[in-house]
C-alpha cells in the first residue's frame, strides 16, 4: 500500500461528503471531519511502528522509507516523489495528532461548518505532503496549497481584527513563499534540471557566484541566504515575525494551535531538509550568524511576552522565544544540539498546543483572554488549573516534563560550538520562567474573582483534546527515546555530511 499518498491525500475524500450534508446537520458534519482527520492518524501509527530505525543517512536514496516515485510532468523532470525519514516521520506524526485533537477543538464552531472543516481538511493536506515530499516542485506545490486556506481560517471565522491579520499572513507568507521559488528555479538549472532533492543533495550546485547590487556573491551562499529569509518567516524569526502575535490573536484557538504546534515547524523544517543537505559549505558559513538570530528570538520574544495582558499574545510570543532553542540546536553543527532541535520541534508543538486549547477553554466561558480579568480560578475549576500548570511548567522546562530534554540538549549542543553565545540564551529560560509564572500567579492563585465564581468546570470533550498532550509532556520528560529514536540516525549522517 502506498502509505504516504493515503496518509497525504486521504483527507480529501472526506470533502465532498461534508459539503453535500445539509448544514443543519451539524453534529454530522463535524463527526465526518474528524473521520477525515482520525485516517491519517491511524495511517501514522502504523508509519511509526513500522519505521526502521536503524537506517541512517539524510541525503542518500537508499535512507528514505515508504517512497512513491512516478513521472509526473516529465518534459520538465518532475516527479511524483515522497518518502519520509526520521527527521520527517515525528512531523508527520505531530501533525497527523494535532489535526485529530483540533477537529474536536472545533466542535463549538456554529457557523460555516461545511467550510470550516473542508478548508481544514485541505489545510492537513498542505502540511502533511510538505512533510513526505521529495521533488523540490511537490514541495512547494504543498508548501502553497496551506495558504488559501489559512488564509479563509483566519479571515472568515477570526477575531474582530480577522481581516488584518489573514491578510498581513498572506503578504508576509506570499513574499517568503516567491523568494523560495526563485531559489528552487536556481537549483533547478543549477543542478542539471532537475527537482529531485536527493540529487540535488549530492550534486554539488554550490559552485559560482551571483551578482547582487553590483557585488559578487557565492551561488550556494546566495541561495541559502534566499532559502533562510523564506524559511524565517514561517519560523517566524525576528525581525519577520510581526505576522504571527496578530493571526494568533484573531485566528481561531485550533487554527492557532495549528499555526504554533505545525506551521512554524515547517519553517525549521525546510531548511534541515533543503538548505542543510543541498548547500553545506554555505550552512557551515551562515551558522554564526544562525546562532545570532537564535539569541534575539529567545531573548525579544521573551521580553515581549512578559509585557503582554492579553494571554493568547503572551503565549504568541513565547513561541518566538521558544523556537529561537530549535535555531540555537540548528547552528550548533554538533549531534546534541540537532537532536535536541528536532525534539523541540516536536516538544513545542504538543506543549503549545495545549496553551492554546487552555486558552480557548477560558475564552468560551470568560469571553475574554485579559490576565488581570481573572484570579483564584485555582479554586474553582481545579481541573483547569492542573491542566494549566503541567503546561506551563512543561513550556517552562521543568525537569520531568517535555520541554526540559529538549532544551538541555540543545544548551549541550550550543556551548560546544557557541559558548557565549549559549549563555545568553541561556536567560530565555530564567524569563520564560519569569512570565509563565507570573502569568499562572495571576490568573489562577490568590482570591477568586467574585466575577467567576460559577465558571464551569473543563467539560469532557476539552479534556479529550488536552490529555493526550498532557501524556506526552509527562512521557517524553522521562523517557524520550520514543521520538528521539525516530530522528537520531538521520540527524547524525546530516551533522556528518555537513559539518564532516
Amino acid at each position: 500500500m502506498d502509505i504516504l499518498t493515503w496518509i497525504t491525500f486521504s483527507p480529501l475524500l472526506f470533502i465532498p461528503i461534508l459539503l453535500l450534508l445539509p448544514e443543519n446537520r451539524k453534529n454530522a458534519i463535524r463527526w465526518t471531519a474528524a473521520a477525515g482527520t482520525a485516517v491519517p492518524l491511524a495511517l501514522a501509527v502504523y508509519l511509526y511502528g513500522a519505521f526502521d530505525r536503524t537506517l541512517a543517512g539524510i541525503n542518500e536514496p537508499g535512507s528514505f522509507q515508504f517512497v512513491v516515485r512516478n513521472p509526473w510532468i516529465e518534459s520538465f523532470s518532475i516527479e511524483y516523489y515522497m518518502g519520509i525519514d526520521g527527521l520527517s516521520v515525528t512531523m508527520v506524526l505531530l501533525t497527523a495528532l494535532l489535526s485529530f485533537l483540533c477537529i474536536f477543538a472545533s466542535f463549538g464552531i456554529d457557523r460555516g461548518l461545511r467550510g470550516y472543516f473542508s478548508l481544514f481538511l485541505l489545510l492537513e493536506v498542505g502540511m502533511m505532503g510538505v512533510f513526505c515530499a521529495l521533488d523540490f516542485f511537490l514541495f512547494y506545490l504543498f508548501w502553497e496549497i496551506m495558504l488559501l486556506p489559512m488564509y479563509f481560517l483566519i479571515g472568515v471565522w477570526g477575531g474582530p481584527r480577522k481581516v488584518y491579520a489573514a491578510i498581513k499572513f498572506f503578504l508576509y507568507t506570499l513574499f517568503g513563499s516567491v523568494l523560495m521559488l526563485l531559489c528552487i528555479l536556481a537549483l533547478y538549472f543549477k543542478g542539471g534540471h532537475t527537482f529531485d532533492m536527493v540529487r540535488l543533495m549530492n550534486g554539488a550546485v554550490e559552485s559560482g557566484s551571483i551578482g547582487l547590487f553590483g557585488t559578487a556573491l557565492g551561488f550556494g551562499k546566495a541561495i541559502f541566504i534566499g532559502l533562510f529569509i523564506g524559511f524565517a518567516i514561517k519560523v517566524p524569526i525576528f525581525p519577520f515575525h510581526t505576522w504571527l502575535p496578530d493571526a494568533h490573536v484573531e485566528a481561531p484557538t485550533p487554527i492557532s494551535v495549528i499555526l504554533a504546534g505545525v506551521l512554524l515547524k515547517m519553517g525549521t523544517y525546510g531548511m534541515l531538509r533543503i538548505s542543510y543537505p543541498i548547500l553545506p559549505e554555505a550552512t557551515r558559513w551562515f551558522a554564526p550568524a544562525l546562532a545570532t538570530f537564535a539569541l534575539v528570538n529567545i531573548v525579544y520574544g521573551a521580553l515581549c511576552a512578559m509585557a503582554q495582558k492579553d494571554l493568547k499574545k503572551l503565549i504568541a510570543y513565547s513561541s518566538i522565544s521558544h523556537m529561537g532553542f530549535v535555531l540555537l540546536g540548528m547552528s550548533s553543527g554538533t549531534v546534541q544540539g540537532m537532536n535536541g532541535a528536532v525534539l523541540q520541534m516536536f516538544n513545542h508543538g504538543t506543549i503549545t498546543a495545549m496553551l492554546f486549547l487552555l486558552v480557548g477553554v477560558i475564552y468560551d466561558r470568560a469571553h475574554h483572554r485579559e490576565i488581570e480579568g481573572f484570579g483564584g480560578l485555582a479554586g474553582r475549576t481545579p481541573i483547569y488549573a492542573t491542566f494549566s500548570a503541567l503546561a506551563f511548567f512543561a513550556a517552562i522546562g521543568l525537569p520531568g516534563l517535555s520541554g526540559f530534554i529538549s532544551e538541555a540538549l540543545v544548551l549541550i549542543g550550543g556551548f560546544r560550538a557557541f559558548p557565549a553565545l549559549t549563555i545568553l540564551c541561556a536567560s530565555g529560560i530564567v524569563l520564560g520562567a519569569a512570565y509563565m509564572l507570573w502569568t499562572y500567579q495571576r490568573i489562577f492563585l490568590g482570591p477568586l474573582n467574585e466575577k467567576y465564581s460559577a465558571l464551569p468546570e473543563i467539560d469532557g470533550r476539552e479534556i479529550f483534546t488536552l490529555a493526550p498532550l498532557a501524556a506526552l509532556a509527562v512521557l517524553l520528560g522521562f523517557y524520550p527515546h520514543p521520538i528521539l529514536g525516530m530522528m537520531q540516525s538521520s540527524m547524525s549522517h546530516l551533522v556528518r555530511a555537513v559539518w564532516g
